[in-house]
């Protein structure tokens, strides 16, 4: 019954032209849709949030992002896109945590990390005037005004980690330097604002091997943070080019560089500077919709308690 509900219809209803919405919007901007594999030899990010299992008698994961193989593709055809579901074996009983949910990421080459910052606000600004022209009935629904979306225009605010810290400390948060930023503080940071804000140079200590250098201590990344509360939507970053720092990286967090060989040929025979982003489409529907859990966001959510039907 619950499939069959007003919400979930038109959670559904927005959820179907928002993926329309984005189509358009790199159709117009020159990105070409690829088809990257959902089945790898290896981790994109490292860790132990996989989902393993036998490929014809060889380990096999099921992918947690499509970034290595855009980056491959944007040396043909310089700004590629894809729309994949992606698996997360993270163990999280959050409000905003799916371990299968739809993966938009993009890729772009001849980019920095302030020009993908823009690539994304404008991307979600377009969702947003299109979702409050094209979809007032669905979104009064959700008590959503219009003129909020039609608010949500280029440019986002840019705050650094180290002043989000400052932020946190003088809420009363036990936070310091170094620390990653989990669901409470996440909120924290972007509950009063009215536009989605960008934090940006997190310290290596929190974020992957592949991200590129701003200094000694941070990268040249950015978190997009949607407003009331609702925390990140788009994590993105401009990619390091520099073979030898990506093997030292890899090295020290015991990754296992064969697995990745073809990854860092794309730097050994030549690269160029690039950078992307990846955006959980369920999350952007759960901002939109005012949903208070994001399973609501999809018909059939995978969980941790939740695999059927």
């Amino acid at each position: 019954l619950w499939i069959r509900s007003r919400e979930l219809t038109n959670v559904m209803k927005i959820k179907a032209d928002l993926l329309k919405y984005i189509r358009e919007w790199f159709n117009e901007n020159n990105f070409y849709e690829v088809t990257p594999p959902t089945i790898t030899p290896n981790a994109c990010e490292g860790g132990t949030t996989l989902f393993e299992f036998n490929y014809f008698d060889k380990k096999a994961y099921l992918s947690q992002s499509a970034q290595l193989y855009l980056e491959a593709l944007i040396y043909s055809l310089e700004r590629v896109w894809s729309l994949t579901p992606s698996f997360r074996a993270e163990k999280s009983k959050t409000r905003r945590h799916l371990a299968e949910y739809w993966h938009l990421e993009a890729e772009e080459a001849w980019v920095g990390n302030e020009e993908n910052m823009r690539i994304q606000e404008e991307l979600i600004s377009h969702i947003c005037q299109e979702l409050a022209k094209n979809n007032r009935d669905e979104l009064e629904f959700f008590k959503r005004k219009t003129e909020t979306l039609k608010n949500i225009e280029p440019p986002f605010e840019r705050i650094k980690y180290e002043n989000a810290v400052e932020i946190l400390k003088n809420k009363d948060f036990d936070f310091n330097y170094g620390m990653d930023f989990g669901t409470k503080e996440e909120s924290a940071l972007c509950s009063d604002i009215e536009k989605p804000i960008f934090i940006t140079n997190f310290p290596k200590t929190v974020k992957p091997f592949y991200m590129k250098e701003a200094d000694e201590k941070t990268y040249l990344c950015a978190d997009l943070l949607a407003p009331e509360g609702y925390g990140e939507i788009i994590g993105g970053s401009e990619r390091e080019t520099d073979y030898k720092k990506l093997v030292e990286r890899m090295k020290s967090q015991n990754m296992n560089l064969k697995d990745y060989e073809w990854y860092l040929d794309l730097r050994k025979y030549g690269s160029v500077q690039h950078s992307g982003f990846g955006l959980g489409v369920e999350r952007i529907v759960r901002w939109v919709c005012k949903l208070e859990h994001i399973r609501d966001a999809t018909p059939f959510p995978r969980t941790i308690n939740r695999v059927y039907p």
